[in-house]
């Protein structure tokens, strides 16, 4: 039930809604994370929120009230129940790239809940993974399968898990994005979830319990998500890593503002022209999703904040970074210097700044302990994808 949960899956289901008939439309049972507070506020005003898009020209509320049911993460009961509901057809999964990692608690709980579907005999259902992963779904089905132990087998009768690539940013929420909601609106919502104009959502897999049709929304449904997914991680997301390292060290707060600086900037084109060697899409497809790009970056309407996307960061800059790098390494080419300039600039950022959380602190004292020359070497060759230096 987090904001990117609200501004991305529950937005298309609510497209769905508003085109379908009265009897026809979809509802989301929504649990939270770790804390129940998202799920108490949520309930107050019967799972209806705001969605605040926020361009430069200006700002547009819409409402959502697909999510049905408000649900805290700690109710074992309620989770199972749901997941055994043969109404239910489809389950979303936006945890974070953290979620997926070994000693999350994330896998067993899919697991526990797909196998009260199976006992129930609820018939079959998709798994959708949201997380910036490449092959998100295939790596969550291997997780969920391994948590599952002797009952794997049963789930693989159950579930199937589809691959998608997900793209909105969706800051934090601050009192001012409240204030200016209730300008708009004139109502008060604590539930709102901030966001930018784009969005974007390609999906690749079954549903054999059905689905709501989010084509209707602009979701786009593939054989093959693996190009987007290169795409969004080693552009979009490579960018966010590489300005919220480099934009720290100067100061600065937001991508807005460490976009805008011209230094930055060209660093980030340079990355990008790097990195897009590894894309394969057609080039006029590309230049044209980059130019959005751009726009997107420069917003000042969005305060993406530089200190949320360093949080996991060796996770993120695993696949963001290193993957493209050794991949230029298979291939029998050079690294690039943009690229390496971007791993030199990370490093940085873990020995300068105060660290974000206690597995990012780990890695930096690990690096701080390699010689300086070593370091982005080390980087290269010994960051896993679980963002450990192996």
């Amino acid at each position: 039930m987090g904001a990117f949960h609200r501004a991305h899956q529950a937005w298309y289901t609510q497209q769905v809604n508003d085109r379908a008939g009265a009897d026809d439309g979809w509802g989301i049972a929504a649990f939270t994370g770790r804390t129940p507070e998202a799920a108490e506020l949520l309930s107050r005003n019967d799972g209806v929120y705001t969605v605040l898009e926020r361009s430069a020209e200006g700002d547009r509320a819409t409402t959502v009230q697909s999510i049905v049911r408000a649900v805290p993460g700690a109710d074992e009961a309620s989770w199972l129940a749901v997941l055994a509901d043969p109404q239910v057809a489809v389950l979303t999964v936006t945890v974070t790239e953290a979620g997926y990692s070994a000693g999350s608690a994330v896998p067993g709980r899919i697991a526990d809940g797909l196998i009260a579907r199976a006992d129930a005999d609820a018939g079959p259902l998709a798994v959708v993974s949201c997380d910036n992963l490449p092959g998100n779904g295939r790596v969550l089905r291997d997780a969920v399968l391994k948590a599952a132990g002797t009952e794997a087998a049963r789930i693989s009768d159950t579930a199937s898990f589809v691959d998608t690539v997900v793209d909105r940013i969706t800051p934090a929420v601050t009192a001012a994005d409240i204030d200016a909601v209730r300008k708009l609106t004139g109502l008060d919502d604590p539930s709102t979830v901030v966001t930018e104009p784009f969005t974007e959502w390609i999906l690749a897999g079954e549903f054999p319990g059905g689905a709501p049709d989010w084509a209707q929304g602009g979701a786009r449904f593939v054989a093959d998500v693996g190009p987007y997914e290169e795409r969004k991680l080693y552009l979009l997301n490579a960018g966010h890593s590489f300005l919220a390292a480099a934009g720290r060290l100067r100061g600065y707060e937001t991508i807005a503002e460490a976009f805008d600086d011209r230094d930055l900037r060209g660093d980030t084109e340079a990355l990008w022209a790097a990195q897009r060697t590894a894309v394969d899409l057609p080039v006029a497809e590309l230049d044209g999703w980059l130019g959005d790009l751009r726009v997107r970056f420069a917003n000042p309407r969005i305060a993406h904040r530089l200190d949320q996307i360093r949080r996991d960061s060796p996770i993120k800059v695993a696949l963001r970074l290193v993957a493209p790098v050794r991949r230029r390494r298979e291939d029998g080419l050079a690294v690039d210097d943009a690229q390496v300039h971007a791993l030199e600039t990370w490093i940085r950022s873990l020995l300068e700044l105060d660290p974000t959380d206690t597995a990012t602190a780990a890695v930096a004292r690990t690096i701080g302990a390699v010689p300086e020359s070593d370091r982005t070497r080390t980087v290269i060759d010994h960051l896993t994808p679980e963002g450990t230096l192996a």
